[in-house]
């Protein structure tokens, strides 16, 4: 016997719900005076923009869809200028609504759900700030890069027997830099050399440097340098370009930032990552505690006769 369809109370007079997909993406509308349809669209703008008008001409009011990718962003910027109110919905929060035991994740379904308003919507921001997010998490990328870049020039030098690594407490700071910079060039580090960059501060001797300089450095070592330097130059220039951008993105926000840089332990560009994830506007968090959460700092405390249950860690779906 066929179990009976799960019915909710209505909520949203008129609404849809939206399958994303790479290439597709399935719409069902329903609700108050119209028939309850389905319809297919291709990603392409052309086609989102008529799913868009047709969305419109029946008169919807919300559009609920799933966080899966990158593939709902396009959607949400073409629908969401046009005064359509979309919610970005928790894949996990749709699986458990009890009543479907089908494709928890069909367009249909999203569209019961949201007339029923049973969804919660996942929290977007401002257009603005979504862009200095890309600002920010393409300068962290490109920062880390550089860190693995530096990295491998150890390990390429630790392959020519240069250890300075061993002798020197940061290969990164003025000394390592200057001497790494001559061996780069093929040069050899001469005790002279050593002199004119030694202080007091180092706790090798002169001749412990001199002596990790000592190596067999190779035609392939030298070019791989060279190559991995250039690198490191030029990223290094994409970084100062992106922090110019981002400081002028901020500029309105000037005394919430000097605000927020006399907290102790909190650099400047520490302050500008931060404004981006978590924007400036605390009312879209009802308490400390849903921001915790939302930031995946809050683990949960899953325990069941006793015993404590490992928890995943948080991913980030629809920031």
């Amino acid at each position: 016997m066929e179990a009976p369809e799960v019915t909710f109370k209505q909520v949203v007079s008129r609404g849809c719900g939206l399958d994303v997909h790479k290439k597709v993406v399935v719409a069902t509308i329903d609700g108050e005076g119209i028939k309850k349809q389905t319809r297919e669209f291709s990603t392409i703008t052309s086609s989102l923009k008529e799913l868009r008008d047709w969305l419109l001409e029946h008169g919807i009011s919300h559009v609920a869809m799933e966080s899966t990718g990158v593939f709902w962003k396009p959607v949400y910027n073409i629908l969401e200028p046009a005064g359509l109110i979309v919610w970005i919905v928790n894949a996990a929060h749709v699986k458990y609504v009890p009543g479907h035991k089908t494709d928890k994740k069909d367009s249909a379904w999203l569209c019961k759900l949201l007339l029923a308003g049973l969804l919660k919507p996942s929290y977007i921001p401002a257009k603005e700030q979504r862009e200095l997010r890309d600002l920010t998490r393409y300068r962290t990328t490109l920062i880390q890069s550089n860190a693995s870049n530096k990295n491998r020039i150890i390990r390429i030098l630790e392959d020519a027997n240069i250890k300075l690594s061993s002798v020197l407490s940061s290969t990164s700071g003025a000394v390592g830099t200057k001497l790494i910079n001559k061996l780069c060039d093929g040069m050899e580090v001469t005790m002279q050399d050593i002199e004119e960059v030694y202080h007091k501060k180092l706790e090798a001797s002169k001749e412990e440097i001199y002596e990790a300089c000592q190596g067999f450095i190779t035609e392939h070592h030298v070019y791989m340098l060279q190559l991995i330097r250039k690198e490191i130059a030029d990223t290094e220039q994409t970084v100062e370009s992106l922090s110019k951008r981002i400081k002028e993105v901020l500029s309105p926000y000037d005394n919430a930032l000097e605000l927020l840089k006399k907290v102790p332990g909190i650099s400047s560009k520490s302050v500008e990552d931060l404004v981006a994830e978590i924007g400036l506007d605390m009312s879209v968090f009802p308490t400390e505690k849903h921001l915790a959460s939302w930031a995946g700092m809050a683990p949960g405390n899953n325990e069941s006769a006793g015993k404590k249950k490992a928890e995943e860690p948080h991913k980030e779906t629809s920031k």
